[in-house]
């Protein structure tokens, strides 16, 4: 796109616009049109070909069709309908002031509003700056920050090739490579002062001046600053790219970019002018930018550090993401000096000080430094991600607080939660709105509302729920077929993929990093047990995997290579598929279109675990060892059976994990033989498994109401942004349909 400085990207694209056609422009540089799918419906309408090669973005869309083509859709008055209505739609929503968080927490103000502070965000597919769990946490986050009306603006890196993407070679090995991100195409617009030049600001890394300037994109009226490094005036090299691979690199990358994030979001905040009440450390990648709030307000009151640091915690909260030691970032202090030395002093401290504030035991100078330990010294209260996260994070912390005993470690939970609309099937929203009401999704943390599922006819939900497997069969088999091409197979293996799949029979998803403590293969371990489940001609198992494994993890890697040749067993290569380079919209098929939803880490090391509470609101029902959020999800009833889900193994764990993995895997067995697969075959005259929609509707009306993004905003406001606010106010979205 050519730029005019002094105009922004959506008024340019605009005037290339046909007159009715202008409010595309405002639309495409707002991600709010991402969460439901006529919003999406009205970019896609304009030339669907065109809109899968642009990867489902807007802005390139409308740069790269025709103006023939935008001619003949704006003279389509029925389009001009739609169009029409979403814009109203979304000035509406824009300009509400009755929003649930000005009446719950008027001192939330925008002027100074909670920053929001991320490594990675999964807002959409076309924005590839987000690898996982994490990322997607966080754009969901922001998402119901605005549905909510929180004033909030989220801080994080643009990266020029964002997280690897993955294909897998002829003998199933994972390879990565890297594309670069055209951001001049994405629905960004880079920060400009009155005069069109960018808004920049300098960093001092490793004694090198690095020059940082600033994108914004919108998520509804919640706007996420991203700060970039990539710039012609920067010199060529290690410093150019520091914002170039999302957890990429070496350990000097990593504590360089964490400073980009901690000390560079500080500044990038001051140059917008922008003074937040609350600073929200979304992990720990970000704890350096409490160093900077204490430098400045060192500078601005000319007291200690020491003073100032009290100042600092009351106005920072931290959110720890995992139990996995090597999940959280430690650094040598050799590295630390040789960044830091410099940085110290500005804050009035020595080496033995400065260390200290990131040590997990006092006293050794040659400690590493950990971003966690000073995440939790320098706020005023952290969170686990679950219940059961809470209490693992509470005894992994205790030797930071020898006055409190276990229990009373000062880290409480916030179990998370997703974004219902964007991560709800269009077909379920649209029985949903029948059955419940059209402003379903303004009230999803209703029970009572959840309940009325039990109204929908058994019928017409599983309709339903076979054409969304059909639409995931139709999905995998065009992105195995894509791979196989890719590698050069042969003709016969690339036309087999006409065979893959059948959306009649059972589907199990298992999709997200395949790390070995996830166990992506545990359910394939015990070979002829396997075999004969997923080979049955009556009453067929059938397996989609997705993920990938990060690229310094070999024994991950070869999990994945393990899939692979399940993938080409000739007795049950139509059984088993693996959809390379898993992202947001492969997720989106899989979470809505899986019968069952295997989740089978070694416990207590899944934090949470999302993936899983995205398909209780498609009437995916899980079967997930009793870890993260499915510990506060999962019922029994008065037999000790699942009445919305399965549980594998008990909730108990041991050290020995070979012991674990045969008792988890032998559990895993025993509900498919005995439970899971009659349960799923057992059919009415009409070929209905009632007693498996039964158990549909048990998942999405128990877990719809808990496990929402809503209802996790809602309490970071009230136990963390403005504790002690009384959050007696309904949560109500401000959702206009």
């Amino acid at each position: 796109m050519d730029h005019n400085p002094s105009v922004s990207p959506a008024v340019q694209l605009g005037a290339k616009l046909p007159l009715p056609l202008k409010r595309l422009a405002d639309l495409a540089y707002n991600y709010w049109w991402s969460w439901s799918s006529d919003r999406i419906a009205i970019f896609q309408n304009i030339h669907p070909e065109e809109w899968q090669r642009c990867g489902h973005n807007p802005v390139a869309l409308l740069e790269a069709v025709s103006f023939d083509r935008l001619t003949q859709v704006a003279e389509d008055p029925q389009y001009l309908k739609r169009l029409n209505a979403m814009a109203t739609q979304f000035d509406r929503y824009m300009s509400e002031q009755n929003t649930w968080a000005n009446r719950v927490a008027p001192q939330i103000s925008a002027e100074h509003p909670v920053s929001y502070f991320c490594a990675e965000f999964g807002i959409h597919e076309s924005l590839p700056i987000y690898s996982g769990g994490l990322g997607i946490l966080a754009g969901d986050h922001l998402k119901s920050a605005s549905d909510l009306g929180v004033p909030l603006v989220g801080v994080g890196l643009m990266y020029r090739q964002g997280y690897f993407r993955q294909r897998l070679s002829r003998s199933g090995w994972q390879e990565d490579y890297y594309v670069d991100n055209q951001f001049d195409r994405l629905p960004l617009e880079l920060i400009r002062d009155p005069q069109g030049e960018p808004i920049t600001f300098d960093l001092q890394v490793r004694q090198r001046t690095v020059h940082v300037q600033i994108w914004k994109a919108m998520i509804g009226r919640v706007k996420l600053f991203l700060m970039d490094t990539d710039q012609r005036r920067q010199r060529p090299g290690s410093i150019r790219w520091l914002t170039g691979h999302l957890y990429g690199g070496n350990q000097e990358t990593r504590i360089a970019q964490e400073i980009v994030l901690g000390i560079g979001g500080v500044r990038a905040l001051e140059a917008l002018g922008i003074t937040p009440s609350v600073y929200h450390l979304n992990e720990g990648h970000a704890a350096f930018c409490l160093l900077e709030v204490a430098r400045q307000d060192m500078q601005k009151t000319g007291k200690s550090f020491y003073d100032v640091e009290g100042g600092v915690r009351d106005r920072s909260i931290f959110t720890t993401h995992t139990p996995v030691p090597a999940g959280h970032d430690v650094f040598s202090a050799d590295l630390i000096d040789s960044f830091f030395a410099s940085y110290w002093p500005q804050l009035k401290l020595d080496r033995e000080q400065f260390l200290a504030l990131g040590a997990r035991r006092l006293g050794d100078p040659w400690e590493p430094f950990g971003m966690t330990p000073l995440a939790l010294r320098m706020t005023r209260a952290a969170n686990g991600v679950s219940e059961l996260h809470g209490q693992v994070s509470r005894k992994m912390w205790t030797v930071l607080y020898p006055q409190h005993s276990e229990d009373n470690v000062p880290i409480g939970h916030i179990t998370n939660g997703v974004h219902a609309r964007t991560w709800t099937a269009p077909l379920l929203a649209d029985l949903y709105a029948q059955y419940f009401g059209e402003d379903w999704a303004s009230h999803v943390v209703d029970p009572q509302m959840w309940a009325k599922v039990d109204d929908i006819p058994a019928g017409k939900l599983w309709e339903r729920h076979l054409i969304l497997k059909e639409r995931l069969v139709a999905h995998t088999r065009l992105k195995v077929r894509n791979s196989r091409q890719n590698r050069g197979e042969d003709q016969w293996q690339i036309q087999a993929v006409d065979n893959l799949l059948d959306p009649r029979a059972l589907i199990i998803g298992f999709a997200r990093r395949f790390s070995p403590y996830k166990r992506g293969d545990l359910i394939l371990r015990d070979f002829d047990r396997a075999l004969r489940l997923l080979g049955d001609s009556d009453r067929p198992v059938q397996i989609v995997f997705s993920g990938k494994a990060h690229p310094a993890d070999e024994e991950g890697k070869r999990i994945i290579q393990r899939v692979m040749e399940w993938c080409r067993h000739p007795s049950i290569q139509n059984r088993v598929a693996f959809v390379e380079d898993y992202d947001i919209f492969t997720a989106q098929k899989l979470v809505q279109g899986v019968d069952v939803w295997l989740n089978n880490p070694r416990r207590p090391l899944e934090a949470s675990g999302t993936s899983g509470q995205k398909v209780c609101f498609n009437g995916g029902i899980n079967c997930s060892v009793l870890d993260g959020w499915w510990c506060e999800g999962y019922q029994a009833d008065a037999n000790g059976k699942g009445s919305n889900g399965w549980a594998i193994g008990e909730d108990a764990h041991t050290s020995d994990q070979e012991l674990q993995d045969r008792i988890d895997s032998e559990s895993l067995y025993r509900l498919l033989e005995e439970e899971i697969i009659p349960l799923y075959y057992d059919r009415d005259a009409n070929g209905i498994p009632q007693n498996w929609v039964r158990m549909m509707k048990a998942s999405i009306r128990t877990n719809a109401p808990l496990f929402n993004t809503d209802r996790m905003v809602a309490d970071y406001v009230a136990k963390m942004y403005a504790p002690g606010v009384e959050a007696i106010e309904p949560i109500f979205a401000s959702v206009p349909l």
